[in-house]
């Protein structure tokens, strides 16, 4: 069984075709799976919009999820360190509190500390969820430079899972996202087709057609469950070098 010092640990940038393609699920099964075969998990969600107050700070609900899910025990602030309230974009909720004097813009130093503060937990497998798609701005730093969250993943040199919303438009988005992530020079490690519409036309021929068309392997094809526990059957790890 995998644990502690006999493996090694695996880092996974999840990001998405879009937002609300079930990022938050697909992670929440992954690190369930993971768990389940022994490893031990962590997660790191590290800008996070659209978050509740509380008399402990902002708190997302996504980021809660991942936190829950995760074998090891980490604080609110270990998996998100910033949050915002306004459901925007988060470039555009931080800009209204600059201007506002509330804020400071985001850094990416930040989220670079963040991300090696939770490898010093040492879990075996630490999943990094993004927010949005791919190429999601930040805002300019406090230099005035842009900035993408997929600058911290290009930084980090993580591998990624790319999760795809399966419904109308799903081939494009897909893979446009997956030549993006291969010109920024990543490993796509893997890809889920989570299914977003029971409607869909023709999905088995549109799973067939971006298991040929991406260069990565079909890590799970998840049908519409309840609980993210449901979705670890349909998962296959090993494709992922976690067997």
């Amino acid at each position: 069984m995998p644990t502690g010092e006999s493996a090694i640990p695996r880092s996974f940038f999840v990001t998405g075709t879009d937002t609300d393609v079930g990022k938050t699920f697909v992670s929440q099964a992954l690190l369930l799976a993971c768990n389940k075969k022994g490893f031990s998990t962590s997660a790191y969600k590290p800008v996070a919009a659209g978050c509740e107050k509380t008399p402990d700070g902002l708190h997302n609900e996504d980021a809660l999820l991942l936190q829950a899910a995760s074998s090891i025990a980490l604080s609110y602030q270990d998996v998100n360190p910033i949050a915002f309230a306004e459901a925007v974009a988060p470039h555009l909720a931080c800009a209204q509190l600059v201007v506002m004097g509330k804020a400071q813009p985001i850094e990416l130093h930040t989220i670079n500390q963040g991300y090696l503060a939770l490898q010093q937990k040492q879990a075996d497998v630490l999943l990094v969820e993004g927010a949005g798609g791919w190429r999601l701005p930040l805002g300019p730093n406090a230099l005035g430079r842009e900035q993408f969250l997929s600058d911290f993943a290009i930084a980090q040199q993580l591998p990624v899972i790319l999760v795809v919303g399966m419904r109308l438009g799903c081939l494009n988005h897909a893979l446009l996202s997956a030549q993006a992530i291969e010109r920024d020079g990543l490993l796509l490690a893997g890809w889920v087709a989570n299914l977003l519409d029971p409607q869909m036309p023709y999905l088995a021929q549109n799973v067939d057609s971006l298991s040929k068309l991406l260069n990565a392997p079909l890590i799970g094809s998840l049908p519409i469950v309840d609980h993210p526990e449901q979705a670890v059957q349909y998962l296959d790890l090993s494709v992922m070098g976690l067997d």
